[in-house]
């Protein structure tokens, strides 16, 4: 009596064709008996039309590996007299095909997941190209610079970082209809100075007013020419030299070393706003200004792009109309954007970062090192464990210019006193303009650039002029650390 195969088959050795002993051995040739200790055995296997054929090693067939086609198809063992076998249909057929269909799983999944991979990659990859490709690179500023190197200021402190941050007010293509294109010329219609800490614990973004009078150098013009030194209003310096002749300029009236420089333009503001779903604020009166495109009730607001570009560029429609009070508004949406962005946990999601980075490489012109995704990205990581808090927003000291009062000029020493602090990376705090000169009516206003003074402080006694709104008190307080007027991006607007 035969036995049913035991072991099932294993594939490769099936599609051979080749008859072996349940240990593996080749089986018995045909007309020799089995060798001792071995029986003769039937391996069924499926033919291609479903039919079972059972291989028997001295089969009628004779042929080798004795396999013959059995003309029942029933798919069972049989015994030698064609009935069923006494131990019944052997496992063999079920196995082998889970076998076979468990490979198939595992190699199709391997190739399924490799696949996946690849494309992953390549679309981050494309990505990470379409981003860094955004970004434009200013060469002729950084040129222009060398060229001056010798009258610049050196760094003071390693690891510090100075960065200007330059809105341009251009009205040339996309941002025609926010003006008139005088030529193509263009002034900076906001400037900030950012520094950013050696610890990265803090930065502090300094505002300098486009109307403070200052000493611009002589500056490479566009045709080539060279424009003479001269003291005139501040943003000339980039209708004059561009960004080469801004960053000199501030150079020479700070003493700060400025590392890299980013001009934004109106519509990369406005992507940017839009990208991070909008920013909120909280107005005391309504807003209705053709000039801004503007129109906005009282009250807490949630400004889309549009509307947020509007409101940092209004001045004559809100309060006293002055340029003093538009970069206050601009310095506290800035800090509240940068708080949406952290608290809505923007920097840690892809899918909500990848909006914000393509408005934002897409709005910047960089200096040769920070034209790249990665030197950004390597910027924004050392930034992004700074408290909102010490993300602090203020105004370089001034008052109206004595021989002008729609102009500014710096408030003495008080602004030497901040550009040093920032020189060597030094602490400074900043308040809310009545927590720094209090209630006690001493404030007055000083017309266009509205800006107040406390001439006494607080014993009565006569002392420096104090800087209100953007300086420094003007006696020695308790704070270990020079205190001006300003807001951090902790700030929440609708609660002041």
């Amino acid at each position: 009596m035969t036995e049913s195969a035991g072991t099932p088959a294993d594939p490769d050795d099936s599609a051979a064709g080749e008859d072996q002993t349940p240990d593996g051995s080749p089986g018995a040739a045909p007309g020799e008996k089995p060798a001792p200790g071995n029986a003769s055995e039937d391996i069924p296997a499926s033919t291609p039309g479903g039919e079972t054929r059972s291989g028997s090693g001295n089969g009628p067939s004779g042929g080798p590996g004795g396999g013959s086609d059995s003309g029942s198809g029933s798919g069972s063992d049989s015994g030698p007299s064609g009935g069923p076998s006494p131990e019944g249909p052997g496992p063999g057929p079920t196995l082998d095909i889970t076998v076979k269909r468990k490979r198939h799983w595992l190699r199709w999944t391997a190739l399924g997941a490799s696949f996946v991979v690849l494309v992953a990659a390549g679309a981050g990859w494309w990505l990470y190209k379409k981003l860094d490709g955004n970004i434009k690179t200013d060469t002729s500023a950084a040129a222009e610079l060398k060229a001056y190197e010798k009258e610049r200021p050196a760094s003071v402190v390693h690891n510090a970082e100075n960065i200007l941050l330059i809105g341009s007010d251009s009205r040339a293509g996309d941002n025609r209809k926010y003006g008139r294109d005088d030529g193509g010329s263009q002034r900076s219609d906001t400037t900030i100075l950012l520094h950013l800490a050696a610890n990265r614990k803090s930065a502090t973004a300094m505002s300098i007013p486009r109307d403070l009078m200052a000493n611009i150098p002589a500056c490479h013009k566009a045709d080539k020419t060279a424009s003479r030194p001269q003291f005139a209003q501040f943003n000339w310096a980039f209708e004059f030299g561009g960004t080469a002749c801004t960053i000199r300029t501030v150079e020479k009236m700070t003493g700060v070393r400025i590392d890299h420089y980013m001009v934004v333009d109106f519509n990369g503001f406005k992507d940017m706003v839009d990208a991070v779903d909008g920013v909120e604020i909280c107005l005391k009166e309504p807003i209705d200004d053709s000039a801004a495109h503007l129109k906005l009730k009282a009250g807490r607001q949630k400004l889309n792009g549009e509307q947020a570009l509007g409101y940092v560029r209004v001045r004559k429609s809100i309060g006293n109309g002055s340029d003093t009070e538009r970069m206050d508004r601009q310095q506290q949406f800035l800090g509240a954007l940068v708080n949406k962005v952290q608290s809505n946990g923007v920097l840690l999601n892809p899918t909500r970062l990848y909006p914000v980075l393509d408005a934002a490489t897409k709005a910047l012109t960089t200096d040769p090192g920070l034209d790249t995704l990665k030197d950004l990205y390597d910027l924004v990581r050392g930034m992004r464990n700074v408290p909102t808090d010490k993300v602090q927003f203020l105004t370089v000291p001034r008052q109206p210019y004595s021989a002008n009062r729609n102009r500014d000029e710096l408030v003495q020493p008080d602004a030497d006193r901040l550009f040093k602090q920032l020189r060597d990376d030094k602490p400074l705090t900043v308040v809310p303009a009545d927590q720094l000169n209090g209630d006690d009516g001493k404030n007055t206003d000083r017309g266009e650039s509205s800006e107040h003074s406390q001439d006494e402080d607080s014993n009565g006694r006569s002392g420096e002029p104090a800087d209100g709104e953007s300086g420094a008190t003007g006696a020695p307080g308790p704070s270990p650390t020079p205190t001006y007027s300003g807001n951090n991006a902790a700030t929440d607007l609708c609660k002041q």
